[in-house]
């Protein structure tokens, strides 16, 4: 989903709101934390209450201004396609709540193609390996059949707790640098790019 400018809009005004600012350079690279996790960070040492109602008017301005506003990166739908019809598990561990995943997988239509999801409401947030770890169970399929596709390092460190191969894409909030020191197997450009690099073969996980 190309949600980073919503996502950072919403964030100042929940911060505003609490008269709390930050530059948008740090909203950014919390994106892809756990909602709680990430407003924790703008509010160091702040009480329990405080945070819940940073939290809180979060989820408020997300859903009265901006739910509507996400879009799809270019080229997702065709690449998911793609992979489905290869017969491919597609699998979504987010971030979002269960609530906001399906409005979105709504929206989107991704929903007619992905196969299972895990959000926050049931699993730690990343780079907590839970989410990735209750899929592989439930596809009943190991690590080296796993592959992460993530434009964090959240994202990427998730699926190495997990043993699982991640790849990284230049399409999120964190650069190049930033994802391999994650040690994705790949780091592509763009998710349109997927298929051809699972097509040259490589899947197979490196050492680690």
């Amino acid at each position: 989903m190309d949600s980073i400018a919503t996502i950072v809009a919403c964030t100042r005004a929940a911060l505003a709101d609490l008269g709390v600012e930050q530059p948008d350079a740090t909203i950014r690279r919390v994106i892809g934390m756990g909602l709680r996790e990430s407003m924790e960070i703008f509010l160091p040492g702040a009480t329990a209450e405080m945070t819940a109602r940073l939290v809180e008017r979060y989820r408020f301005h997300w859903l009265e201004t901006y739910k509507d506003d996400v879009e799809l990166f270019a080229g997702v739908p065709e690449t998911l396609a793609i992979l489905a019809e290869r017969g491919y598990f597609l699998a979504v561990a987010t971030s979002k709540s269960r609530k906001g995943l399906e409005r979105e997988l709504a929206k989107t239509g991704l929903g007619a193609v992905v196969h299972g999801s895990r959000t926050v409401d049931e699993a730690p947030a990343k780079p907590h390996p839970q989410m990735l770890l209750d899929l592989m169970t439930e596809f009943g399929v190991g690590a080296a059949q796993t592959l992460m596709i993530g434009d964090t390092t959240f994202d990427l460190e998730m699926a190495l707790n997990a043993g699982a191969g991640g790849v990284g894409v230049l399409s999120g909030s964190h650069s190049a640098a930033e994802l391999e020191r994650a040690r994705p197997l790949a780091t592509l450009r763009a998710v349109g790019e997927l298929t051809a690099w699972l097509d040259n073969g490589r899947v197979e996980q490196e050492e680690r």
